[in-house]
């Protein structure tokens, strides 16, 4: 009998768990030759959480990793996928906005040879247009700059072989973009296409512009590429080539009796450059604060404590 673990990072989502295991375990009791394992991801929930996952705790195979404080989205989901020990491992949102209904869709596609197995939503029911625009914008430069190909909404819903895995969990990056490691490991691998729901209930919870999609956006379009720093050559020589074509026409404008431009065109001139030299010092920035997050040595995570079904 085969084991599939599903790994489910969480905060403050006491409306939306009760509804979730309902879900996961109607459509998971139909895998006839697999047993499972859930395995919640606390990130020091503030509400009735944990109390709720204790209760179906006494009834289903649910391991509840409790963090030391909180970490944010990405560590726990690193906590839970260094503690999965299934054959086959689903790690995917608590919201419910990724239905567990097509979860035998990845296991059958599994069981077809493949080791990697993505999910691509081909609607995203309940965002707003400004939103879907901005993330189709994300994803585009994403995978303009990176050097392995991409697929282009395609989350963190998916499985991984536990071979896939061990891969992944030997590695060392402190900052890891999940959705590029599961491509750059390689192995086999295929999409299965669904419509992604509106969110169960509650309101998102990523803390802040530096730990939500942004952060993801940097993580991702920094991870597997050093493109962008390139770009500053590219506007280097640019701004050389402008340079000297305004110095020859200063020239002209000297020697034809022309007024030289005056003090407005030097403030645009000084603008522009000065804006690019920042914006590329940013880029330079960024690089570094990685370097500094993979040479501190900190781990990813503290956890606090795991309670699993099998000691109660």
């Amino acid at each position: 009998m085969k084991v599939l673990s599903i790994v489910l990072s969480f905060r403050n989502e006491e409306k939306n768990i009760p509804e979730l295991i309902k879900r996961l375990t109607e459509t998971l009791k139909k895998l006839s030759d697999w047993e499972y394992q859930l395995i919640f991801v606390n990130d020091d929930s503030t509400d009735n959480s944990e109390q709720i996952l204790l209760e179906k705790q006494k009834i289903f195979p649910i391991k509840i990793i409790n963090m030391s404080r909180r970490f944010g989205n990405l560590p726990c989901v690193l906590a839970g996928l260094k503690n999965a020990t299934g054959d086959a491992i689903i790690y995917m949102d608590s919201d419910l906005q990724d239905p567990p209904e097509i979860i035998p869709d990845l296991i059958k596609k599994f069981e077809e040879g493949f080791e990697v197995v993505h999910t691509k939503r081909t609607k995203r029911l309940g965002e707003n247009k400004i939103k879907m625009l901005l993330t189709k914008v994300a994803y585009l430069a994403i995978n303009k700059t990176s050097n392995i190909p991409l697929g282009v909404n395609v989350g963190d819903f998916k499985l991984l072989s536990k071979n896939v895995l061990n891969h992944m969990n030997s590695l060392t990056e402190f900052n890891p973009y999940l959705r590029g490691l599961s491509v750059w490991v390689g192995f086999k691998q295929t999409y299965v296409e669904y419509v992604r729901q509106a969110r169960f209930s509650g309101d998102s919870k990523f803390g802040n512009l530096f730990s939500g999609p942004f952060a993801e956006f940097i993580r991702g379009i920094t991870a597997f590429s050093t493109s962008l720093l390139y770009l500053g050559i590219f506007f280097g020589l640019i701004a050389i080539l402008f340079s000297i074509l305004l110095t020859i026409y200063a020239f002209y404008a000297k020697f034809s009796g022309m007024a030289i431009p005056g003090s407005s065109g030097i403030l645009i001139v000084s603008c522009f450059f000065s804006g690019t030299i920042l914006t590329f010092l940013g880029i330079i920035g960024i690089y570094i604060a990685r370097i500094y997050e993979q040479t501190q040595g900190r781990p990813h995570y503290i956890i606090k404590s795991i309670k699993d079904h099998k000691k109660l």
